[in-house]
């Protein structure tokens, strides 16, 4: 046998080895039905990275893990997920970090505001030793840790005038997501800050109880909020991380070859979803301002920056070495 004989043959031996092997991680595995959930619609960011990763979970366990998507809040708030994954009644979601900080304190240094330059720094931090540390952290409270999506960066709408500096936010009601570090935030800025879920907040807009909120463009797009918000400024105050975690009382339940596709698939989900988000976001943009948006964009960051100064005195301590090797690994 000549030698190119000789490597195709081996070749093809090892690839029927490795599909053998393949193979037999999944074939004697009980078929799993694992329901992931998240509080946005189907046009949204989260949706996107939900479906690649049903897609990817589906064809490597070759069907033997089988994803069901809940989207729009139908099992519930994000914190009302969070608890049931805990007692193992949700199996599993995309999760905005805020709410997951208030299962893990540390996880809120994410929250500080103008602590990302940009979305390539903060997937630098996410996705290196600093992010995975803490996703680790999560397993003290039951919780797994699968990789980190995006909310992206957080923008300010209101209905009642443009905001270029902190002045203009003076005694506006904004509602936040229920974390300290986003209430503090806001309050700084001289608003009045409003916690509350997402579903009770796009009800409170419509009734006028509150004047406005912050989210990314994409939620601000998806959800219509230039029917009730006349005012968006491209203030950039928070680079959000969202979660895709699961229950651990599930998680210990899979088999070690399922539960490295999960986490693989998570990751790649989340990378796919960055990248459609930043496609999107222009287009996003030009329809915000055709369906009558005023937009401004460029705010006077810096005075942004020194109005919360006094945020980062509460908090730095707080988040013991996590703050400071994050400043580092940023330089």
């Amino acid at each position: 046998m000549n030698g190119f004989a000789r490597s195709t043959l081996a070749l093809a031996v090892s690839l029927t080895v490795a599909a053998g092997a393949n193979a037999s991680e999944f074939a004697d595995m009980e078929p799993v039905t694992l329901r992931l959930a998240h509080v946005v619609n189907e046009q949204d960011g989260f949706h996107i990275a939900a479906m690649k990763f049903e897609e990817l979970v589906e064809e490597r366990t070759e069907g033997k893990v089988d994803i069901e998507l809940y989207p729009n809040a139908s099992l519930g708030d994000e914190r009302t997920l969070l608890e049931g994954m805990q007692i193992g009644t949700v199996d599993m979601g995309v999760i905005t970090n805020g709410p997951v900080a208030n299962f893990v304190e540390e996880m809120a240094v994410f929250e500080l505001p103008f602590l990302f330059p940009s979305p390539e720094a903060a997937y630098g931090v996410l996705d290196g030793p600093i992010g995975q540390e803490l996703l680790d952290r999560l397993a003290e409270v039951n919780l797994k840790g699968l990789a980190y999506a995006e909310r992206g960066f957080r923008n300010l709408t209101n209905s009642e005038r443009p905001v270029e500096t902190p002045a203009d936010i003076d005694g506006l009601r904004i509602r936040v997501m229920e974390n300290p570090v986003y209430v503090d935030t806001f309050r700084e800025l001289g608003a009045n800050a409003v916690p509350m879920a997402w579903t009770e907040a796009l009800t409170a807009m419509q009734q006028g109880t509150i004047d406005g909120q912050e989210n990314p463009i994409n939620v601000i797009h998806s959800f219509k909020l230039y029917e009730t918000q006349d005012h968006m400024t491209l203030s950039r105050h928070t680079y959000a991380p969202a979660i895709f975690v699961m229950g651990m009382p599930v998680w210990k339940q899979l088999p070690e070859a399922a539960q490295t596709v999960l986490e693989q698939a998570a990751q790649e989900a989340a990378e796919h979803e960055r990248r459609m988000n930043a496609e999107m976001q222009a287009e996003q943009l030009a329809e915000l301002r055709e369906a009558g948006m005023q937009i401004v964009e460029e705010p006077d960051i810096a005075a942004f920056q020194e109005a919360v100064a006094p945020v980062y005195e509460k908090y730095g301590e707080q988040f013991g070495d996590t703050l400071p090797r994050i400043q580092k690994a940023l330089e």
